[in-house]
């Protein structure tokens, strides 16, 4: 996961470890896509449910694999689990300067909504 996570330019954030990973699919695989080629990982999706809205995170297919649908297939499943379990609102969080995601959000229907920004804090 990892090492597709690398080649496919995620950004790297202090979440990206074995032991994280490993968490992740424990306490909520259900919400955790991936993608396959004939046993070979080629693309991820990490959705998110709160109780009032879903969000998506981590969308990241292999070069190789981009613009044969891989992406868009993750994304309509998580939109159908996410609205199975009450989503009426579903929020993408993209990097701004990978031009490639977000022309892939935008053709998907998601618009940038321009009201909010995004604060982190480490803990």
């Amino acid at each position: 996961m990892l090492r597709l996570w690398a080649e496919a330019e995620a950004e790297p954030s202090a979440t990206d470890t074995p032991e994280e990973l490993a968490r992740l699919v424990r306490d909520h695989g259900d919400l955790f896509l991936v993608a396959e080629d004939a046993g070979r990982l080629v693309g991820t999706l990490i959705a998110g449910w709160d109780g009032w809205r879903g969000n998506m995170y981590r969308l990241a297919v292999l070069p190789a694999y981009r613009r044969q649908g891989v992406a868009t297939a993750l994304v309509g499943e998580a939109e159908r689990r996410l609205r199975a379990l009450g989503a009426r609102r579903i929020t993408a969080l993209v990097i701004g300067d990978h031009d490639w995601a977000t022309g892939f959000w935008r053709a998907a229907g998601y618009q940038v909504d321009e009201r909010m920004a995004r604060f982190v804090k480490g803990v």
